[in-house]
Parts: C-alpha cells; sequence; structure tokens
C-alpha cells in the first residue's frame, strides 16, 4: 500500500526500459514487508543535476545511477564514498540528511556473482574488456587480489584507467592495457564490460573474437538483457562456463538496499522475481 510515508527509491538511467531493478527491488521490499516503493527514471544528461536537487527536495531515499551517468553523477553529489572516489563512478546514491552520497555496488556484486561459479578468486588472470563506469567498478574490485588487463577500442582510456588503478590500488605491474587485438589464450577470466550486444541491438558482432580462448575460461558479460548476448554465444561455442548480468544485478542491488533501508534483503526472493518475468 502506498501512503504518505511510503520512502521512494529509483533508477536513473538513459535508457531504462529494460532493466530489471524494479521488478527485483520491490520483490524484496515486499518481502521485507515496509513501506518503500522503486521505480525507474528515463533522464537525459542535461537533467542529471535537476535529479539530485529533486530527489532532495521530494526526500527521495535513494537510487541508482547507470548507464551512462556512473561518471557524470559524481559532480553533483555533495559526499562520495572512498572506494567510489577511487574508482571514479558512483551507482548508488543515498540520501540522508539533505546531502547525496555516492557508492558503488557494482564491484562487490560482480566479484559475488563471479565467485558462485569459479570459487574464491585469487590470484587468476583476468580480461576486463572496456573501460566505462561498469569496468571501473569491477576492475577495482578484481584487481585487488588478481592480475588484470584493461582493453578498450580507445587504447588511451584503457591506459588511462589501469593507471588511475594501479596508483589507487598501489599495485605495480599488476594492471596492464591494450586494444582489442589482444591474445587471448592466457586468461582465466573474461569479461565484457561494454553494451555491446545489450537490447536492443542483440544482432552484432562480439566485442572480441573468442577461438583461443582457455580451456576450462569463464566468460561473464555485464549485460542481462538479452540473458545470452551475442558475447555468451561465442563464448558457449568454445566451450567456456559463461555467467550472464543478472547474478551481478542481483547482488549489486542486494548492497545498494542494504545503503538505503538499513536491512539485507533477500539475494533469492530477487534472482526468483527476475527469473519469473523474463520472456
Amino acid at each position: 500500500m502506498i501512503d504518505s510515508k511510503t520512502k521512494l527509491l529509483g533508477l536513473i538511467g538513459h535508457p531504462v526500459d529494460h532493466s530489471f531493478s524494479p521488478i527485483m527491488h520491490n520483490a524484496a521490499i515486499e518481502d521485507l514487508g515496509i513501506n518503500y516503493r522503486y521505480l525507474a527514471f528515463d533522464v537525459s544528461e542535461e537533467n542529471l543535476k535537476d535529479v539530485v536537487a529533486g530527489a532532495k527536495a521530494f526526500q527521495i531515499a535513494g537510487f541508482n545511477i547507470t548507464i551512462p551517468h556512473k561518471m557524470n553523477i559524481m559532480k553533483y553529489l555533495d559526499e562520495i564514498d572512498d572506494d567510489a572516489k577511487a574508482i571514479g563512478a558512483v551507482n548508488t546514491v543515498k540520501i540522508e540528511n539533505g546531502k547525496a552520497i555516492g557508492y558503488n555496488t557494482d564491484g562487490i556484486g560482480a566479484k559475488k556473482a563471479l565467485e558462485e561459479k569459479t570459487g574464491i578468486l585469487i590470484n587468476k588472470n583476468i580480461l576486463i574488456i572496456g573501460s566505462g563506469g561498469g569496468s571501473r567498478a569491477v576492475s577495482y574490485e578484481l584487481a585487488k587480489e588478481n592480475k588484470l588487463t584493461i582493453i578498450n577500442r580507445n587504447i588511451e582510456k584503457a591506459k588511462i584507467l589501469s593507471e588511475e588503478l594501479s596508483k589507487n590500488l598501489k599495485k605495480q605491474n599488476s594492471i596492464t592495457y591494450g586494444d582489442l587485438n589482444v591474445d587471448i589464450k592466457d586468461f582465466d577470466i573474461i569479461i565484457n564490460t561494454t553494451p555491446v550486444g545489450m537490447y536492443p541491438n542483440m544482432n552484432v558482432k562480439p566485442v572480441i573474437p573468442l577461438n583461443d580462448i582457455k580451456y576450462g575460461a569463464v566468460v561473464m558479460d555485464l549485460i542481462y538483457n538479452p540473458l545470452e548476448p551475442v558475447f555468451l554465444k561465442e563464448a558457449i561455442k568454445y566451450g567456456a562456463e559463461t555467467i550472464n548480468g543478472i547474478g551481478m544485478l542481483v547482488y549489486q542491488g542486494a548492497v545498494s538496499f542494504e545503503i538505503w533501508a538499513g536491512k539485507k534483503p533477500d539475494v533469492y526472493v530477487m534472482k526468483k522475481s527476475i527469473n519469473s518475468n523474463i520472456r
């Protein structure tokens, strides 16, 4: 029941019509029996500043940030968590005492999803494709105990990100970079953080070829709509273990939810709600 005491949560991005976030968060809210609602808002870049001001004015409890605003939102926030500062991107904002405070839960979410498949992630050789907001968070979290290579069509962006992470994590020689013409045969884990293959542009070429993939490698795509994006279809052809973006979506969402509401949601309930709504 929605009433004058209902606390509002939301998703800010462009586009957002493909998102499962409202489904899973509202399922968690119903399961916990708390008076919250979660909505999705399609917001263009020129209105981003007004979103933060409006959220404060309406006393919205908090919101998630998705493509393409994870980096640009930072300049409009009052405070930013240390990890989110180091990452250089925010995916979660809490409104508290009139202040907009930024966090990043994407990296933690990706790590938890990977560990469901691989076990504890230590000393793995990992390839990250892309250098946007999603890449920043995932790379930051995984680089703590693993060796990373970040590749991007624009090699300068990959270079900048690898140097920033090396500095922020005080890691030397464990975060390298390159362009898309990388030799993939030695990587244990390959992660696509780009939107290539995301709905509605599903019929595209994979971001890189996977014919030389290492036997037993794990391939992850942060995309969850479609559930089997073109990159994972390519990986399956060559015998890789695959992970789509549902696990990361749920786990990062669960951490965000706890930041906003101070309660741990049931991730099983969140996953089940998504699976029940997949067409």
